[in-house]
């Protein structure tokens, strides 16, 4: 990455949720770097976070001096937001550098603002698609790779290939998936996601909060929100919380089709062994295929090789990498 000081950006410092200007501002700014890059610069749960009242979040907005007298910040050159943890020690770094205003010296103001308060170093910076310039920016302020998240892709050839047989096929006969149930599955799926990811970094952690958010965005389906039950006689649909996959459809956008996700995919400890992962796996392929969709994308730990060769199986292919990086 090539920064030069040709522009003198002015750095605007917002702790708490944003005004709303600024919110509109940062989805704008982010939805021009999908269409450039490919890749949201900001992950889902950072959004979130940014319009909770109960985060702290600091969101860095950079924009040319000229423009330090404007009440609210429109055309951001970049911006990043910090998710500070809830104990106050670390947190989460993402930023995103318009595509128009790069190699111009804005991520490295931006970096410069942010180490500039407490606890630069306890922060994890997130790099969506691990661009050489973010890469390189990491490593000038002592960032290095501690983590890789896998982007991998199936499209409806692979599928094809991959031969995959239908979801029942893979089902206990003791369990049955049906869909989500709004104002009565909160607190039976949030328990059961606690459970399914009592280990993981950021998923074992969601709150019903972060599950309503998520339920109030405009892509949210339950039908494609899938949950594994006990199918208890006389009350099938009120058994055992077993397993879910929650699916997701990510319309299309400039040159982008839209796409299917494998969102979440859980199952319990008490239900493990029962090749429930896949069963349900498939079943949400086949909620999205029904949709019409022709590639189907799903996030996965690198270092989660059970889960890597299950994905492999089914026809997804790595597509590209998300990388954390944390201060040596």
């Amino acid at each position: 990455m090539t920064d030069n000081n040709a522009n003198t950006w002015s750095v605007v410092v917002s702790t708490g949720t944003p005004e709303s200007d600024l919110l509109l501002d940062l989805e704008e700014l982010a939805a021009a770097a999908v269409e450039s890059d490919g890749n949201p610069p900001f992950s889902e749960q950072t959004l979130v976070d940014v319009k909770s009242t109960d985060s702290s979040v600091i969101v860095y907005a950079v924009y040319c001096s000229e423009d330090a007298s404007s009440s609210t910040v429109r055309g951001l050159a970049g911006a990043a937001v910090v998710v500070r943890s809830a104990k106050g020690d670390g947190g989460v770094l993402e930023l995103v550098t318009r595509p128009s205003y790069r190699n111009q010296g804005v991520g490295r103001s931006i970096v410069d603002a942010v180490s500039a308060g407490p606890g630069f170093e306890q922060l994890n910076a997130w790099s969506h698609g691990n661009h050489a310039a973010a890469a390189q920016l990491a490593r000038s302020y002592g960032f290095e790779s501690v983590r890789e998240l896998w982007r991998m892709r199936q499209t409806r050839a692979n599928a094809a290939d991959a031969e995959l047989p239908p979801a029942k096929n893979s089902l206990p006969d003791d369990v049955v998936i049906r869909a989500f149930r709004p104002g009565l599955d909160e607190e039976s799926w949030l328990e059961a996601n606690a459970a399914a990811f009592a280990h993981h970094p950021e998923q074992g952690r969601t709150t019903l909060q972060d599950l309503q958010a998520r339920m109030a965005e405009n892509w949210f389906d339950p039908q494609g929100f899938l949950l594994a039950v006990r199918n208890t006689p006389g009350t099938p649909d009120d058994g055992e919380l077993l397993g879910f996959h929650w699916t997701k459809i990510h319309p299309a956008s400039g040159g982008h089709p839209a796409i299917g996700e494998v969102y979440v995919v859980g199952v319990t400890p008490a239900a493990q062994g029962m090749g429930l992962g896949k069963a349900l796996t498939l079943a949400g392929i086949e909620h999205l295929h029904g949709k019409g969709l022709e590639a189907i994308m799903l996030y996965v730990d690198a270092e989660n090789t059970a889960a890597v060769a299950l994905y492999r199986k089914l026809g997804f292919t790595r597509w590209d990498v998300d990388v954390m990086y944390a201060a040596r």
